[in-house]
């Protein structure tokens, strides 16, 4: 998607659509007349009748008037232009890219003034403009075969604006990365299992390192067995596909330290183990890998935008099946770590492998962690479909945590670790842990086992096990993967960048 930059006027617009925000109130928008006078002065009585509507979210197509060189107006409603944010403006450009897909539109014009009712400046809407159509142009390439209807793509997007070139093509530059990196993550979630296996993710990430200059490690079976990392060697004990601990770092300063480490989880296929999933359970389990995508999306942007911080990412993947090798409850294992864990429940196979990659980010230098995975069906019935889970062990880190969250619009809710809860964690007649202390508190305990791992060290725990995918259509997308976390990692990042830079 390119972007090309236009002063502010109605006037020789070559592209398919022209993109045209309605407030509730129009006269807050300098240039209106000019655009009702494209009208015959109708447009007015349009938007009072309904016909062309202004509320949040609402859009309306209208064909362009003979005389202009674009093909179609499409009018995307705002509402209330006192109450609109970021994240709003964000979605009705998502919902105006939903529009251009199904118009089959190549190129689509913005009129950036038609979106400063509010308190954006031009380069919010650029930012905005490139994120939301980005996302909301979004499909997955199925494996569907015989089809002869054309695949059109947005691919050019012009920015009508008073601003300067030198402004609005970064702004739109940023949201483009942003857009593209989720993209490439709710790929990877809808990817099918049978297809990005372990090995296959392994590749993907060393694509990234070969892009963007990361340092890259993969390690194998045999490589684990030698470390001792008992906790993915036994999740991966089933399996005929090699176990992958995939590692990326990126050195954004001078020394390595002060290091990020963000781990996710990575099970290209969850049955659940000897611990079997039911019929309907086990379906959708293509997507267990949500963390993983969420981490190698996150990386992607720091790729591109090379903030000066350094990053460390530690990817666990495996897919967890049966057969007569595989691991069974009642099995003890010894981690990394050292610390043996009692196994009472074969799908609490995420915290197993995050056990592993959380130690070993700590021993790559990861001063602090965040771990992205989806862990539990209990953060679900606790929080719905619509809301992260988190736990954590410092207040400093998950306030700046909120604050990228809140920049990108992702919803987080912490819920509390308590000693009792640790106390359950460590219970075994036989080993330090177990992995699964009841169905109360799912989330807790889940979280909290991984948390053992991470020690003193200050961390994040992001359970994404409901906002991984999506089973409808939703404000920024179709159904399927959604990419949930990865701008909100690559913010955290940059933050934290800004931080140790004052």
């Amino acid at each position: 998607m390119e972007v090309s930059v236009q002063k502010n006027s109605l006037e020789g617009i070559t592209a398919d659509v022209l993109i045209v925000g309605v407030p509730k109130h129009t006269e807050h928008v300098e240039g209106w007349d000019r655009l009702d006078a494209l009208f015959s002065g109708a447009l007015s009585g349009w938007i009072r009748s309904g016909d062309v509507a202004s509320g949040r979210n609402e859009y309306s197509r209208v064909p362009a008037l003979p005389g202009t060189e674009f093909k179609r107006v499409l009018f995307a409603g705002l509402g209330n232009d006192k109450t609109l944010d970021a994240d709003d403006l964000r979605k009705v450009f998502a919902g105006a890219g939903k529009q251009l897909r199904k118009m089959k539109a190549e190129s689509a014009a913005v009129w950036s003034a038609s979106f400063t009712s509010g308190d954006f400046e031009d380069a919010d809407i650029a930012f905005a403009a490139a994120e939301g159509l980005g996302l909301g142009t979004y499909a997955f390439e199925d494996y569907k075969t015989g089809s002869n209807e054309k695949q059109v793509e947005l691919r050019e997007v012009t920015l009508l604006t008073d601003s300067e070139e030198s402004v609005i093509k970064p702004a739109f530059g940023v949201g483009r990365v942003y857009a593209d990196a989720v993209n490439e993550a709710r790929d990877l979630v809808n990817t099918p299992g049978n297809i990005l296996t372990a090995t296959a993710m392994a590749d993907y990430a060393a694509q990234l390192a070969d892009q963007y200059g990361f340092g890259f490690e993969v390690l194998g079976r045999a490589e684990m067995e030698e470390l001792g990392m008992g906790a993915i060697l036994a999740v991966n004990q089933g399996s005929v596909e090699e176990p992958r601990l995939i590692v990326l770092k990126y050195k954004g300063t001078e020394k390595w330290e002060d290091v990020v480490g963000l781990v996710g989880k990575g099970i290209t296929f969850d049955t659940g183990g000897y611990s079997l999933k039911t019929k309907t359970g086990i379906v959708g389990m293509k997507g267990d890998m949500g963390g993983a995508a969420a981490v190698l999306g996150a990386m992607r942007i720091i790729g591109e935008l090379r903030p000066n911080k350094n990053v460390v990412a530690v990817i666990a993947s495996t897919d967890n099946m049966i057969s007569g090798s595989a691991f069974k409850p009642d099995d003890v294992i010894t981690s990394l770590s050292g610390k043996t864990i009692e196994v009472l429940n074969t799908d609490a196979e995420g915290r197993l492998v995050l056990a592993d990659a959380v130690t070993y980010a700590k021993q790559s230098g990861a001063d602090y962690l965040v771990d992205v995975a989806t862990l539990t069906g209990g953060v679900i019935t606790a929080l719905g479909y619509d809301k992260t889970g988190a736990l954590t062990n410092s207040e400093g880190f998950f306030e700046t945590f909120l604050e990228a969250a809140s920049e990108t619009g992702e919803f987080v809710w912490r819920l509390p670790l308590t000693e009792n809860d640790k106390k359950r964690i460590r219970k075994s007649d036989v080993a330090d842990l177990n992995n699964s202390p009841g169905g109360d508190g799912h989330m807790i305990f889940g979280g909290g086992f991984v948390g053992e791992f991470a020690e003193d060290t200050p961390w994040i725990h992001l359970d994404i096990a409901g906002t991984s995918g999506a089973s409808s259509a939703h404000d920024l997308g179709p159904k399927g993967g959604t990419g949930v976390m990865v701008r909100t990692l690559a913010t955290l990042v940059d933050l934290m960048a800004e931080e140790s830079g004052e």
